[in-house]
């Protein structure tokens, strides 16, 4: 039953998350003020922080770690790890697609069919703008969504603390983050016919 609560709420947070970021943007590049605070609404914003609850409640429920237990002190631990998790994130993105001069934002396709724009979805967590136009290798993503994973598997016990598991949850995390962006890319569609919305 908490399982099953946990995972309703983690698909409701991912969903509120969707349309929050990448609508409305403007093609003009992002300056490091503008890239900070993109980074820090995306870490700490309501819906962010509501999956992060509900992806702890999903580690409660799987005892995972086993050595952190149960009970209240442990679901706050597993929630209190995956904040910091999200600021290393974040961190990481902002001062990687800072210095690197990339656009941490989802640009959506002009194409129709679904198959090229999820192509489109897939291409954009590869590779990301540049603040001059261009296009290159999504390294702010990449280091970010690596880096994280392995930098806060420090904290868990020794035994998950190994290059594998952060390689497994990086990938997860890019996972994510290509879910994220067909989100993006389908969502005003289904706004728009589903629920009739503009």
């Amino acid at each position: 039953m908490v399982r099953r609560l946990a995972q309703y709420a983690l698909i409701l947070a991912v969903s509120a998350a969707i349309p929050v970021i990448g609508f409305g943007q403007s093609d003009e590049p992002l300056g490091v003020l503008g890239k900070l605070h993109y980074h820090a609404k995306s870490t700490y914003a309501p819906s962010s922080i509501l999956g992060l609850a509900a992806y702890a409640a999903i580690l409660q429920e799987a005892r995972a770690p086993l050595e952190w237990k149960q009970g209240g002190a442990a679901y706050g631990k597993r929630v209190a790890s995956m904040v910091a998790w999200s600021g290393i994130h974040g961190a990481l993105a902002f001062g990687l697609d800072s210095t690197l001069h990339q656009d941490p934002r989802y640009f959506r396709s002009t194409g129709t069919g679904f198959w090229r724009r999820s192509g489109h979805a897939l291409r954009g967590t590869i590779l990301t703008r540049t603040d001059s136009g261009g296009e290159t290798l999504s390294t702010w993503r990449l280091g970010a969504d690596y880096g994280s994973a392995v930098l806060s598997n420090m904290w868990y016990p020794d035994r998950l603390n190994t290059a594998r598991l952060g390689f497994i949850q990086g990938s997860a995390t890019l996972g994510f983050d290509l879910i994220g962006n067909m989100g993006k890319e389908f969502w005003p569609d289904i706004k728009r016919k589903v629920l009739r919305r503009k």
